[in-house]
């Protein structure tokens, strides 16, 4: 994204001196509560299905949510913790075999410290049909020259071995939409993972809707795209994450406990 013809964006272009703070200290485990908790108000998370892993930097440990519990009745107190080989070492409820999707990108991507995967529905519409979003709208800027599609179903991701050639299939992306399946986001850190895949749902719909026009949309140039990518990661994440976080405590404070 560095190339001359590009046109600024980020940090390099401006700073905010101050944000408005999520106004409580979050616990690893209550921050996971309430992006589990979010997602899932936004239709990301079909039902009981998904899961997100968060590896913190210099650990090889990741907090998960457990099987059988729906994203939307999350708390803290539920967070489980497996290890880089899927074993529960902390936590009062078993997890599902699909983990080793994460625990296989997590061994190989030292950025991927965040690993989120479900079904939401304009994700999987594109999914069904096997094709990527098309970029009408300058939120679908933070996934220029960042998509993958892998086109062919075969069946649960169960096993370290499956995990791991579809970690490699993905290679660098960080959002891998997953034919006939669903949707990976991937992030540094979890407010860029979460602010990744509340995006992905947004852009596929209106990509979605743009098709049933008929119409051809306005094409958006590179070199502006690359500009606002830098703007929305460097940026954008965190106050969504913040503001996310505000929101969904307010709703339900017992998402902390």
């Amino acid at each position: 994204m560095n190339a001359p013809n590009a046109r600024p964006g980020g940090l390099e272009v401006w700073a905010p001196s101050v944000m408005p703070p999520i106004g409580v200290e979050l616990s690893h485990e209550q921050a996971l509560a309430v992006a589990f908790r979010h997602l899932a108000a936004i239709g990301f998370a079909e039902n009981m299905a998904g899961h997100i892993t968060w590896q913190l930097d210099g650990q090889t440990d990741m907090l998960v949510n457990p099987w059988g519990l729906w994203w939307a009745e999350l708390t803290a107190s539920d967070i489980c913790v497996v290890d880089q080989d899927a074993q529960v070492i902390r936590g009062r409820w078993d997890v599902t075999p699909a983990i080793h999707i994460h625990t296989e990108l997590h061994r190989v991507r030292q950025d991927a410290r965040v690993v989120i995967h479900n079904h939401p529905y304009y994700v999987c519409v594109l999914a069904a049909l096997g094709r990527l979003p098309e970029l009408v709208h300058q939120t679908g800027s933070l996934f220029v020259d960042d998509l993958r599609l892998i086109d062919t179903y075969d069946g649960e991701i169960d096993s370290p071995t499956r995990a791991a050639d579809l970690a490699a299939r993905i290679g660098n992306a960080n959002l891998t939409i997953l034919a006939n399946h669903g949707v990976i986001a991937t992030g540094r850190t979890l407010a860029e993972a979460v602010y990744r895949a509340a995006s992905i749902e947004r852009v596929c719909k209106l990509a979605y809707d743009v098709m049933l026009t008929g119409q051809k949309p306005v094409t958006m140039k590179w070199s502006d795209m690359a500009g606002m990518k830098a703007s929305l990661i460097e940026r954008a994440a965190e106050v969504y994450w913040a503001g996310a976080a505000r929101m969904t405590i307010k709703a339900d404070p017992d998402v902390l406990s």
